[in-house]
């Protein structure tokens, strides 16, 4: 068993170092032979896409699987309500961060940007495109089709007819439970998979690196650099305060845990996409000690509903804009701003784009005080800004997720602790993430 448990971490450190190499060797390859890199494009997105193909199978399992296994099928929706009141106070807290760090520090100051000279078309795919009323977002949580959710990937209409399914299997008896040891194989199977994918995690975070820096160059770090030291270091306190002192009230200690799931950050950092390392932090959270069940319903509404990061980034960017053009915003404008972000924002992640269709739309909503096409300002820095976000969304939906399984009396507080202090091996043999 011994031997077993040094193979496994053995295993998880060296794909660790090994993304960290291949990270490194993108950004030097972008740098110096930029032709070359931006033709390593197909490899990040070709990982990407492995991983989303296995994302709408494996929730629908693990949420019908542990749907099925519950006595009491009402704690699904106590679950779910605690969660969105959870992602509702901090992403508040994060878009309220954000406006005071914008207002304080002003990033935009001093460029002096005359309004008239905006070029609206390298904006117009965002600001022409439709976006989501809250009532099209509700309505689009449900699938046109069964089929249709899972061709799609969409995460919350999958989520809503696994709910469904697995109440109707926890309510169909001893046919039932046969039917969720089915599940629960294929389940082991499907992660299998995902175990087989993170192996090329490496190649992916190479692709994607090398074609960033290749195609938007170093030099695109500095070019409004000190919007991005503000927004990074924004992000870094978040978690560092506001997330830890919400670990520190499940018992745990934020560093461990931060530890815990590295190897999930320097995917997203890689790739980018914090669904990239959805498969493998499920496995994990549960590892760590939260009910199966719950993991399976706090993970993907989190992707939807709990997005830290991208909260802070959107009123960073608004202050930044309105700064730039030297359009003062008073109070009101930050509390319109703020009601605007917290019924738009919650639709940014299922649209291509999501993120700045939502700062088009609230711009809109100032009534042409900070114009839309201001959006352009921020664009040749968003690519670089996304991996702040991707990784502080991942690292947000980790502690809800924990902090939800604690407030559940879901969280085995004894096991969690050995595992992030290195007792215990977290990763069965199944899954070495």
């Amino acid at each position: 068993m011994a031997n077993t448990t040094a193979i496994r971490t053995s295993q998880s450190k060296s794909l660790y170092i090994q993304v960290i190499v291949a990270v490194i060797a993108g950004v030097l390859l972008g740098h110096f032979w930029p032709q070359i890199a931006v033709q390593m494009q197909p490899l990040g997105d070709a990982f990407v896409k492995l991983v989303r193909m296995m994302i709408a199978p494996i929730i629908f399992i693990t949420v019908v699987v542990g749907i099925g296994k519950l006595t009491n099928t009402a704690e699904v929706g106590r679950i779910g309500l605690k969660a969105i009141v959870y992602f509702e106070v901090l992403t508040t807290l994060a878009m309220l961060i954000g406006l005071a760090v914008g207002h304080i520090f002003t990033p935009g100051a001093g460029l002096n940007i005359n309004p008239a000279t905006l070029d609206s078309s390298a904006v117009s795919r965002y600001t022409n495109a439709p976006h989501q009323s809250i009532a099209d977002f509700l309505l689009a949580i449900i699938p046109d089709t069964i089929v249709g959710a899972f061709a799609k990937g969409d995460i919350l209409p999958v989520l809503f007819f696994a709910v469904l399914f697995g109440i109707g299997v926890a309510h169909a008896g001893e046919r039932g439970r046969k039917f969720v040891e089915v599940l629960d194989e294929a389940g082991a199977a499907l992660f299998m998979v995902i175990n087989i994918i993170m192996r090329f995690a490496p190649i992916g975070a190479f692709g994607a690196m090398s074609f960033t820096i290749g195609r938007y160059g170093v030099g695109a770090l500095t070019q409004l650099g000190f919007l991005m030291l503000c927004f990074y270091l924004t992000c870094v306190l978040f978690i560092f305060i506001v997330m830890g002192a919400v670990v520190r009230m499940t018992g745990l200690r934020l560093w461990p845990l931060l530890k815990y799931i590295r190897e999930e950050f320097f995917i997203v950092l890689g790739t980018s996409s914090s669904e990239a390392a959805l498969p493998s932090l499920m496995v994990k959270l549960e590892k760590l000690g939260c009910q199966k069940p719950l993991v399976g319903l706090v993970v993907p509404l989190g992707y939807a509903f709990n997005l830290d990061g991208t909260s802070i980034y959107f009123t960073m960017a608004i202050t930044f804009i309105a700064d730039a053009l030297n359009i003062p915003l008073s109070w009101g404008d930050y509390a319109l701003i703020l009601a605007v972000l917290l019924l738009t924002s919650k639709g940014a992640a299922a649209v291509t784009g999501g993120g700045f269709i939502t700062l088009a739309a609230t711009l809109a909503t100032l009534n042409g005080k900070v114009p839309v096409a201001g959006i352009v300002l921020v664009l040749a820095i968003d690519r670089f800004m996304s991996e702040a976000r991707a990784i502080t969304n991942l690292f947000g939906n980790t502690v809800a997720t924990v902090f939800i399984a604690w407030w559940e009396g879901q969280l085995d507080i004894a096991r969690a602790r050995r595992i992030l202090a290195g007792e215990e091996a977290p990763l069965s043999d199944e899954v070495v993430a």
